[in-house]
């Protein structure tokens, strides 16, 4: 049996895409093969130091702070505690999950404790943003260190992947994503409860909706369908399905742009009732200007919905538009691909949609076929075991 610590700056009940998978795929995992700890951060003194969730031990150190210096702080109190951890359970590998948490690693390493270790790299932001972020910019040679000396890399794009290079890292690189429940979000609902649905998002006989599920940050570019909305008929609305801080600056934009009567803003859905407003819209969109990979697209693919996207960072491994054919006859479409910035390009792609219903009807079997074939937990918890787990040996 192996036993690997895992660094997280965050785990449950703070969740984000990172935290998910550490989940899903560990509780995948039995116990007899590998057992899994997990040191975070301890954002909320109501929750235990040490708690058991699923197949992971979680210790929770740090002094209950959201801020920049807790998360500065966290990078010795973690190093600390892995050392006394690893005293009294002699652990056979690390695992960093994403670049940040290289630096408790790279502290161990400092003071002689080498052990195997994986890192996983699954950063939404910009290469350049993510390494000059002013707490991690005077430790960028920290992070090379780091990286230099990982039994393995795990990138969730090919996008992320190309970063390793660039990090002093030479050896084997996985293109392993994230997974989606293609059970959950393909599940099927009644006709009542569809048009319940429906009728909350303001949606008569005839209306289009756009729908948007995640933050509402400037990278995502919902400033951009909404300038789109100028350019589509008054049946066609938006609705925006998360929180965020762009949340006033994008409802004043809806009413400068003369649009506000269109743009709904619901904030924050229960990922259990996702699906159903996502089968209650007609097209996914988001104009990302960065993305990591992107599991909301493969969410809106797995419920059957067409997908408006850029083609940026690791989108480009999954969303595939009719014009792509002719230079990659091997991918078939799977979603209608938009420039980053370009509103008149969004409304264009609505259109051609609404218009062509037949290749409509394609692009989404398409996009269904390519996330039960890549993107199911179980394919990724075997691809992680036979090619990332299977880098730390059993001491």
């Amino acid at each position: 049996m192996k036993k690997i610590l895992i660094f997280s700056l965050s785990y449950y009940p703070n969740v984000g895409g990172a935290e998910v998978a550490i989940k899903e795929i560990t509780d995948r995992i039995v116990p007899t093969d590998i057992t899994f700890h997990l040191i975070c951060n301890r954002y909320d003194s109501t929750v235990p130091k040490v708690e058991k969730k699923g197949n992971v031990l979680v210790h929770r150190v740090g002094f209950c702070s959201f801020s920049y210096v807790g998360k500065i702080l966290f990078v010795p109190f973690a190093a600390i505690k892995a050392l006394a951890l690893h005293r009294e359970y002699r652990f056979d590998g690390l695992w960093a999950m994403m670049l940040y948490m290289i630096f408790p690693i790279a502290l161990m390493r400092v003071v002689g404790v080498c052990i195997p270790y994986i890192v996983t790299v699954q950063e939404g932001e910009p290469f350049e943003y993510v390494l000059k972020r002013w707490y991690i910019r005077p430790f960028e040679p920290l992070v090379r260190y780091g990286m230099r000396h990982a039994a393995t890399v795990q990138a969730i794009s090919s996008f992320l992947g190309t970063w390793t290079s660039s990090l002093n890292f030479h050896g084997p690189v996985e293109i392993i994503p994230n997974g989606v429940h293609i059970a959950h979000f393909s599940q099927t609902y009644s006709v009542d409860a569809l048009a319940k649905t429906r009728a909350e998002l303001n949606r008569a006989a005839g209306d289009i909706v756009l729908v948007h599920v995640g933050r509402m940050v400037g990278k995502n570019g919902i400033d951009d369908i909404i300038r789109a909305l100028a350019h589509l008929p008054a049946n066609v609305s938006f609705v925006q399905i998360g929180a965020g801080p762009d949340e006033d600056k994008l409802k004043q934009l809806a009413r400068t742009v003369g649009v506000a009567d269109r743009a709904r803003f619901l904030g924050f859905v229960a990922h259990d009732e996702l699906p159903r407003y996502l089968q209650a819209s007609d097209i996914f969109i988001r104009p990302s200007l960065s993305e990591g990979m992107g599991n909301a697209f493969i969410e809106a693919m797995a419920a059957g919905v067409p997908v408006i996207a850029t083609q940026v960072g690791g989108i480009a491994d999954f969303l595939f538009d009719p014009r792509d054919q002719k230079d990659n006859p091997d991918h078939t479409p799977t979603g209608r691909a938009v420039n980053p910035h370009d509103p008149e390009g969004i409304a264009c792609a609505v259109g051609l949609y609404l218009k062509d219903t037949d290749a409509t009807a394609r692009i989404i079997e398409n996009a269904r076929r390519l996330v039960r074939e890549r993107y199911d937990w179980k394919r990724v918890v075997h691809d992680m075991r036979a090619r990332v787990f299977s880098h730390i040996p059993h001491t």
